[in-house]
């Protein structure tokens, strides 16, 4: 870790930034196809349900590279990780924007997959070493800002550019924002090598702690649910609202601005109790997903983005905040555990609503993933049973941590 001394005489807030930039440009591009669906799936002329694997590819590679690169990189400098990634983010999304089949698009899609395995793992550990330790934990919550923000605003951005221009734009544009994201990176980063490499017992710790365990079993619920609906957002709106394009370009926009309050509002909320914010908002999503086959019409779409945005806007935060939290000893690694069943529970449960999409349609996959949610509210109920002493005692003053009580 650098010393204070060895710091560059710029703010290295602005080195935060250009993370938190970066993590938003990369899960956007992550989430870009959503917004854009049934726009890619026309072009290039395959299935909804088919055209849902942009999600899922993606999810499969990042859940494979998050481990590896924690164990490959070794003692490599973090800024060159920083570095690497930024640029394979640029080129998977030129690879995406200039694809003329739908192979062609999912190879844009496996270099994705290895660029969001690595942010997810590295850039909150990388950044709370270019601050002193007293910022740290404010630097880890402005990066997660930028995943949380680019989880609720990729599709909207997608959709909103892929009207006024055309799908391969909204690649283009992630890809311009991306470069000039690693032009600041190259100048504003430093060298931060790590203390130690990562070894294979540091990645299997989290399945020996309790509250780990039991945070990555609900965690996989939660995201699995919400992905095999929110995937098919657009096509639920289009098909079973019978909305207009526009007015989808709308109802997408307002998900994203009220999820950006949701991410703030369930930070705030977990400071107090953790366990508490992911059973309310696991309630609140899956209670509206189950009842989103009643509700019609701009009133009841309108009912249902603001609060599945307003829900999901807080899980991002909550869950890395979580992992810090249950394994304070090996953040780095735990961190990384948690991106691989994160991308697993993405990939399978797109790829589980795209068969439900294929065979009994949009509205089924909604009542599907409101399921799986409810489960992941089981678990995070049960898990009150667990006592406050089943979880790590907090040596690491690095993590950014929220209450599990």
């Amino acid at each position: 870790m650098l010393n204070n001394k060895d710091k560059p005489a710029s703010s290295p807030w602005l080195a935060i930034f250009s993370l938190t930039v970066a993590c938003f440009v990369m899960v956007t591009t992550e989430f870009l196809p959503i917004g854009l669906l049934t726009n890619i799936a026309s072009s290039m002329d395959v299935s909804t349900g088919k055209a849902g694997l942009m999600i899922t590819i993606p999810g499969i590679v990042a859940a494979v590279a998050a481990p590896l690169l924690s164990l490959l990189s070794g003692r490599l400098d973090r800024r060159l990780l920083m570095l690497y990634l930024s640029a394979l983010l640029i080129i998977s999304n030129l690879v995406s924007a200039l694809a003329v089949n739908f192979p062609m698009m999912l190879m844009g899609r496996v270099l994705l997959g290895v660029s969001v395995g690595g942010f997810w793992s590295f850039a909150a550990s990388y950044g709370r070493h270019l601050v002193p330790v007293a910022s740290q934990g404010r630097a880890t919550a402005l990066i997660l800002s930028g995943i949380s923000v680019g989880a609720v605003c990729g599709v909207p951005a997608g959709a909103l550019i892929g009207d006024l221009f055309n799908w391969r734009a909204a690649f283009f544009g992630s890809a311009v924002l991306a470069s000039i994201v690693l032009l600041a990176q190259m100048r504003l980063l430093t060298s931060v090598p790590p203390t130690r490499a990562v070894t294979p017992n540091d990645l299997l710790l989290p399945l020996r702690l309790p509250m780990a365990r039991i945070g990555l079993i609900a965690i996989v619920l939660l995201f699995a649910g919400h992905f095999a609906a929110y995937t098919y957002l657009r096509p639920l709106l289009q098909q079973v609202f019978a909305l207009s394009p526009t007015a989808i370009s709308l109802q997408l926009l307002a998900y994203g601005a009220i999820g950006l309050l949701g991410t703030f509002l369930g930070e705030r909320l977990a400071e107090r109790s953790l366990r508490a914010t992911f059973i309310l908002i696991t309630v609140m999503l899956a209670g509206i997903l189950i009842i989103s086959p009643l509700l019609s019409g701009i009133p009841g779409a309108t009912l249902m983005v603001l609060v599945w945005g307003l829900a999901f806007g807080a899980v991002p935060v909550c869950a890395a905040n979580w992992m810090f939290d249950a394994v304070p000893q090996a953040p780095e690694a735990g961190q990384a555990l948690l991106v691989s069943v994160i991308q697993i529970a993405l990939a399978s449960g797109s790829m589980l609503g795209g068969e439900v999409v294929d065979w009994q349609g949009v509205s089924s996959a909604m009542l599907f993933g409101g399921a799986l949610i409810l489960s992941a509210t089981l678990v995070f109920g049960w898990s009150l049973r667990t006592k406050r002493t089943a979880l790590s005692p907090l040596a690491n003053t690095d993590a950014k941590a929220c209450p599990q009580d």
